[in-house]
């Protein structure tokens, strides 16, 4: 059971106009209470409720007679005043009324406007006659009385379009008023509140031209018109007018040929279903075509039932019992639509596709008026080209038949103009299925074509051709969801690949991974990028990582318009498809512009350009670099092979695109000269059998593109901002001393942004900051003693991807790699930035004991330093038995005080020491598991103990008292100031480098 539309809101942002009487809600009682109403609705005057003051004597105080008579006089004034004013404004309002009339056109005769019909003509770009617009009056349009018209289309009209029809005097002032404050808050026209009177002024009395406007002023002479109409013809004869003159779209003028083109029956047979379903389409049959627009179509007509179901009986003049609806009405007349079979009518026209495209552009500027002022349309149509795309594309459908491939579609567009060469909508239009469905401008997945513009931000973001990423199985976090991991088309990952190869191969993680990086929403997200690119179609606020792979629907049209930028430097493209149109004395009516700096014709634009047409979307090397991957047979032949059918006899950009699930593949590629899009699929979003875009849409591509630029095809310029550098393949930086001379390529970079110094290789050797794990530099160095710095330098290695970082050293095939390339474990990943003054670091220092002491092995309080600016964890103390000791025994810790300042760090017996070289070590850990440490080194001396006296010959010796032993250091020491290193590291011009004395570098 189909769901019951919602009642229309008063504001409806399609356009139709909804008085307030459609937020009252009836019941079916309310309903049938109504069938009591008069046939017509009466007009009556309004109620006026007059307040009339009374003024009381005033009894109390002197003078009150003669108050109240001041009083009188000014009430008096205040009358005179208000009477001047009014008739000041009534004056006013009177002139303007007259000076306005006398420009209007004549609204004596509307059956004589009504039979007017000049046949309009649609030409290609050659001067060759497309398609003529046929009188009406031959056979499409047959006249009939209010009388022999359903009473349900004339209530879902008055519904849809003019509740207040039988009321107003031709126009809505309310209505007006707003729109007119709405337009003008707006800055454009966003409202139009035309009544069906006010249709008609258009649609009989002003000349396309005017129609077209839209303008306040125009609304303005639109409602005096339809007053002037409303004072001369009853609201029969209007709506009668109306109804046989309002166009249905497919070429339907009038309600009978309507019904007749849509049901096959008269207009007096319509049910409530087919009634409402026609109703519908005269807001705007561009767009509301059930052959091309299915979906908006079903979904106007559902609207116009809620505006009817909104009203729950309506009295209309063509019948004594009142239209009622209710919700069980509105789910049978959607059944009906949805599971009715619309058999598309006739057409006679020479590329009726583009005809139509061409139809429909021109009745949403102009509207359904143009077709009887006997223009003459010239159009940007190659016939040449769209014979071949046309054959093209049903020769290569055709061939695709056992692989359930059964539509195919294809654009071709100059990029420097932006002119509409070629447009195939479908291989077969008389196809009864499909063919009617222009496909190059629905909304499909594209799959891997949108790659292009994901990489092309992230290298306007900074990103080179050598910018180093890893496709590796990757897992990318998704809200409440389980994370998303993309997997490869080959479904393998090929480990580092740089930009170059990752777009030219079209692999999936490192596309992923680019999105990621430019971010999707926002101003400088992807889709902002998008648009700006002319792709209008990514409208959805909840689109994920996989956007880059396809995920969101885009036409192929826009993504022509797209790749247009690319082929054309960089700078913002604008598809057009009329270049002028002439009226019956040849006299131009519009003038199409093909550059931003084309001179001013001196009539308006047939396509009104956007604001940033021409505007430079990208830098042109951006633009340069992007076409010379997508034109490096070399770079893409690890996916494709060495021969694909994307390899042409010039150089041409180009790239496939497939879903997942084989319901779209694209091919899309270009020269400087032409830009060339194909789409193969089916209509109906069923799967294809193992077609990819290289099966499937490239053939088209390639042939296509062989037969129109064979012999004249442009190469690219490559622009003066473009450098070459050699590089190290297996990271992508400059070559350092450990890249091997057989890895070092040559690649193009902009010249303000080249590869990163070798210094950044995948192999680096630097120092760092054990406390924060950062690149040393001189504000962090000078925290450690100058004999222990050169223990900093280490080997590591340039991955900072997570995901890279764990294949290396856990997944089978990153291990091999890592082997295979020298890295052998444990791992010591470079850090991702260098430290700063500002960064944690450590407070290190000893007082006591003091460096070079000797000390004898009594008990002692080690006192100093142990602490951090932040991130402080432990500390713990320990020793070993010479100056540099191979091993360390504990004294103390974990402490889990800080001692920031000098202080009682431990106290530490040292009668279990042996005398000798001792070095003690206090070492500070912060949370993230970083250290450093600072050592004094003593020795322990016990004193020689005095010799005993040679024994006397006396019998009883006198003992000698012994003597008292002075320590070479006290034990309770006076706390010094934490000693300064003899040599300060001093700051270097680059900030990863220190300027400090070091020790020969150790090996890892």
């Amino acid at each position: 059971m189909p769901h019951v539309p919602a009642r229309v809101s008063e504001i409806d942002l399609h356009g139709t106009r909804v008085q307030p009487s459609a937020m009252r809600l009836h019941s079916p009682g309310q309903a049938r209470q109504a069938a009591g109403r008069s046939a017509l609705p009466q007009r009556s005057a309004p109620e006026v409720l007059v307040s009339q003051p009374t003024l009381a004597p005033y009894a109390h105080g002197r003078g009150g007679p003669r108050f109240g008579n001041y009083l009188w006089s000014l009430a008096k004034a205040a009358a005179i005043a208000s009477a001047l004013l009014v008739i000041f404004v009534v004056g006013g309002m009177l002139f303007g009324y007259i000076s306005i009339a006398a420009t209007l056109p004549s609204v004596d005769d509307l059956q004589a406007a009504a039979s007017q019909f000049e046949t309009t003509r649609v030409y290609d770009r050659a001067g060759n006659l497309l398609y003529e617009i046929i009188d009406p009056q031959a056979g499409r349009r047959t006249r009939v009385p209010l009388s022999q018209i359903a009473p349900e289309l004339v209530a879902a009209t008055i519904a849809t379009e003019d509740q207040g029809f039988y009321l107003h005097p031709g126009f809505d002032p309310v209505a007006i008023a707003r729109a007119i404050w709405q337009n003008l808050r707006a800055g454009d026209t966003v409202s139009g509140a035309s009544t069906i009177t006010q249709q008609l002024v258009k649609l009989l009395v002003l000349s396309p031209e005017e129609a077209a406007q839209r303008t306040n002023m125009r609304k303005i002479r639109e409602a005096i018109l339809a007053a002037e109409i409303t004072r001369r013809y009853s609201k029969d004869e209007i709506l009668e007018l109306y109804l046989n003159e309002i166009y249905y779209g497919n070429l339907a003028y009038g309600i009978e040929a309507a019904a007749e083109t849509y049901f096959d029956k008269r207009a007096a047979e319509l049910n409530l279903a087919e009634a409402s379903f026609l109703a519908g389409l005269p807001q705007s049959p561009a767009i509301y075509d059930i052959y091309t627009n299915e979906a908006a179509t079903k979904a106007r007509h559902q609207q116009v039932l809620g505006l009817m179901l909104s009203q729950g009986c309506m009295r209309v003049s063509n019948s004594p019992e009142p239209v009622c609806v209710d919700e069980s009405d509105v789910r049978n007349a959607i059944i009906s639509i949805e599971t009715f079979t619309f058999s598309p009518p006739a057409y006679g026209a020479r590329f009726p596709h583009w005809v139509n495209f061409i139809r429909q552009q021109l009745e949403a500027t102009y509207g359904p008026q143009l077709y009887r002022a006997g223009y003459s349309v010239y159009t940007t149509l190659d016939p040449a080209l769209q014979a071949q795309a046309e054959a093209e594309v049903a020769t290569q459908v055709a061939q695709l038949a056992d692989r359930h491939v059964t539509n195919g579609a294809l654009v071709a567009l100059r990029p420097a103009t932006g002119e509409i060469l070629a447009m195939v909508g479908s291989d077969d239009y008389q196809d009864p299925v499909d063919g009617q469905i222009n496909m190059s401008i629905q909304p499909r997945q594209p799959g891997s074509s949108i790659k292009p513009l994901t990489y092309s931000l992230a290298l306007e973001k900074g990103w080179t051709l050598a910018t180093l990423l890893w496709d590796v199985p990757t897992d990318f976090p998704d809200g409440a969801n389980p994370p998303y991991r993309p997997v490869n088309y080959d479904g393998t990952y090929h480990g580092p690949v740089r930009v170059r190869g990752a777009l030219a191969n079209s692999y999936n993680v490192p596309a992923v991974k680019a999105l990621a990086f430019n971010g999707i929403y926002g101003e400088d997200g992807f889709i902002h990028f998008a648009e700006a690119l002319g792709i209008a179609s990514l409208t959805r606020d909840d689109y994920g990582l996989a956007l880059t792979l396809g995920g969101g629907e885009v036409t192929l049209v826009e993504m022509v318009t797209a790749y247009a930028a690319l082929a054309n430097g960089g700078q913002r493209a604008f598809p057009v498809s009329i270049l002028r149109i002439a009226d019956p004395a040849g006299s131009p009516v519009c003038q199409q512009a093909l550059s931003p700096s084309d001179p001013p014709a001196g009539v308006p634009p047939c396509q009104p350009p956007p604001e940033d047409w021409g505007r430079q979307v990208m830098m042109p090397e951006t633009a340069f670099l992007i076409s010379n991957v997508l034109s490096d047979n070399e770079a893409r032949t690890p996916a494709f092979g060495p021969n694909s059918v994307l390899r042409l006899s010039f150089p041409a950009a180009v790239k496939t695109g497939t879903t997942n699930d084989y319901r779209d593949n694209w091919t899309i590629g270009y020269t400087p000269d032409l830009v060339t899009g194909v789409w193969v699929g089916n209509a109906d979003y069923t799967a294809m059998v193992g077609t990819s875009g290289v099966t499937g849409a490239a053939p088209i591509w390639h042939n296509f593109m062989e037969n129109a630029l064979a012999g004249r095809a442009t190469a690219f310029v490559r622009p003066a901002g473009i450098i070459e550098r050699s590089i190290c393949s297996v990271s992508g930086t400059e070559p350092s001393q450990f890249c091997p001379p057989d890895l070092v390529r040559t690649e193009l970079f902009a010249a303000n942004r080249p590869p990163l110094p070798k210094e950044r290789d995948l192999l680096q050797r630097v120092y760092l900051d054990p406390f924060t794990n950062l690149r040393q530099t001189a504000d962090c160095a000078r925290y450690y003693q100058n004999d222990l710095l050169f223990q900093q330098e280490k080997l590591v290695v340039g991955v900072s991807d997570p995901a890279a970082q764990k294949w290396l050293t856990e997944d089978p095939n990153g291990l091999a790699w890592a082997a295979a390339h020298g890295l052998t474990p444990p791992i010591q990943w470079a850090p991702e930035g260098s430290c700063t003054a500002e960064s944690p670091h450590p407070l290190l220092s000893f007082a006591y004991p003091p460096e070079g002491a000797a000390l004898d092995a009594v008990p002692i309080q080690i006192q100093g330093q142990a602490g951090a600016t932040s991130d402080f964890s432990h500390y713990i103390l320990d020793y070993g038995l010479s100056f540099s000791p191979e091993g360390w025994g504990p004294v103390s810790g974990p402490e889990a005080a800080p001692v920031n300042e000098t202080g009682r760090l431990a106290d530490w017996d040292l009668a279990g020491l042996p005398d000798g070289p001792v070095t003690l070590r206090v070492t500070v850990f912060n949370r993230a598991g970083g250290s450093a440490e600072a050592r004094v080194h003593f020795t322990i001396q016990r004193p020689t103990p005095t010799p005993e006296p040679t024994a006397t010959a006396t019998a009883t010796p006198t003992e000698t008292a012994t003597p008292t032993i002075t320590p070479t250091a006290t034990i309770t020491p006076v706390p010094s100031p934490t000693p300064t290193p003899t040599t300060e590291p001093t700051a270097s011009s680059t900030p990863e480098l220190i300027s400090v004395t070091l020790p020969p570098p150790v090996t890892p």
